[in-house]
């Protein structure tokens, strides 16, 4: 049997310098980090390729920095094998 591989995209605009992108499960815990770097203001496609994590519910929270202000959200991700 071929293990199933899923790609996940996240598409997001920045006029920011500092972003970052956290992959959480359902209790909270944090199961990986997709982005934690500074970026040039622009269009960005970030792929997660999630072969190595069960089915189920997963958040993921984007944050960006900028002098101005920040910015944060959070999405809901369900992940079925």
């Amino acid at each position: 049997m071929r293990p199933c591989q899923v790609l996940f995209l996240v598409k997001l605009s920045t006029p920011t310098h500092r972003v970052s992108i956290i992959l959480y499960d359902i209790s909270g815990r944090e199961v990986k980090t997709l982005v934690n770097d500074q970026r040039t203001a622009g269009y960005y496609t970030i792929q997660f390729n999630s072969a190595g994590l069960s089915s189920g519910v997963y958040f993921y929270r984007i944050m960006t920095k900028s002098s101005g202000a920040d910015f944060i959200i959070a999405k809901k991700m369900v992940l079925i094998r």
